[in-house]
């Protein structure tokens, strides 16, 4: 809950402050949650104290949104026996890459066993045959390519057990999904403040643009999905402080929700504003390209959707069992 309340509040006033905290949380919650306690020891002062920056490594050129299709290897090393392995491969809109000083790379260990052949490990970015560069991408956030040649990386730079680092990706994601939801929220709730004021002011046709049935319905609408957005996103966040069972559906839920109602949100508030919005510099221009990304980053909102429907008829043969006895 205090990760929601936290990431939309500073999305409301600065979302280059909230990004920041944001992406060290993403990178560095794997150690906290799954790291030995020298990985702790080594890393997570330093994330706390701002002297390191973490990142978290998932996503690949052919495997995005589909985290159980990841293709970079992790092949035993020779000269290490079963203690080591070698990366092989690329991983692509990495946050703070190649920037981070350490990742949380996911690798498949285990050819044809699905997302149970992944295994997380902590790589700190002086490893040899490690190399990044950086991406322009809509907004100006630090995202980048890794590319792994032969990275060296052995039993002691596993978070938690081979073969079981999706487990820690998708914990990861269930944990941030409705965090995401939040920071939208408080854009959206930036853009709705910045139109009423607007509106309130601005005249037209004889008028403020506020007395206009058409504007008024348009604020109305606005301000209902964002406090709906908000809701949603708080139900998320207090089940999975409860550690309630069904926390996968609830932060799908929240991150579709928030994210798309925030795009609705900005993107009315720029046609309110009219060309001024467009200017450079202007708090919804900023707006307007910070709220693209979050629909598709940390699964797209089509799998946020498939993520809903294949909870909702789990549950669905779960009481159907029960109620035949089965």
């Amino acid at each position: 809950m205090e990760l929601c309340l936290m990431r939309e509040s500073l999305a409301y006033g600065c979302t280059e402050a909230e990004t920041a905290l944001a992406l060290q949380g993403l990178g560095a919650w794997p150690v906290a949650r799954a790291g030995t306690p020298a990985q702790r020891t080594r890393w997570l002062p330093d994330v706390t104290a701002g002297r390191a920056v973490a990142a978290f490594a998932l996503s690949e050129p052919g495997a995005g949104s589909d985290a159980a299709a990841l293709a970079l290897r992790a092949v035993p090393d020779p000269r290490s026996g079963r203690e080591g392995w070698l990366l092989t491969g690329e991983k692509q809109w990495i946050s703070n890459a190649p920037e981070a000083d350490f990742y949380t790379v996911f690798a498949r260990t285990a050819e044809g066993a699905g997302s149970r052949g992944i295994t997380a490990f902590l790589v700190p970015a002086d490893r040899p045959g490690l190399s990044g560069s950086a991406l322009e991408m809509l907004s100006p956030h630090p995202v980048g390519r890794l590319v792994f040649d032969g990275t060296p990386v052995t039993r002691a730079d596993v978070l938690g057990e081979p073969g079981r680092g999706f487990r820690i990706a998708m914990d990861t994601l269930n944990l941030f999904r409705p965090s995401v939801g939040a920071f939208a929220v408080g854009m959206a709730q930036a853009a709705l403040d910045a139109t009423l004021a607007h509106t309130a002011a601005r005249t037209a046709f004889g008028g403020p643009l506020k007395d206009l049935q058409s504007v008024a319905h348009q604020v109305a609408e606005m301000a209902t999905r964002t406090e709906a957005a908000r809701l949603l996103v708080l139900s998320a966040a207090a089940a999975y402080d409860a550690g309630d069972p069904d926390v996968p559906r609830r932060s799908a839920m929240a991150k579709l929700f928030a994210t798309e109602t925030a795009q609705y949100v900005v993107d009315t508030a720029v046609q309110l504003h009219g060309a001024r919005a467009l200017q450079r510099g202007h708090l919804l221009e900023h707006l307007y390209r910070e709220v693209r990304a979050p629909r598709i980053y940390e699964g797209a909102s089509e799998i946020q959707r498939s993520i809903v429907a294949k909870e909702l008829y789990a549950r669905h043969r779960t009481a159907r069992q029960r109620g035949s006895g089965t």
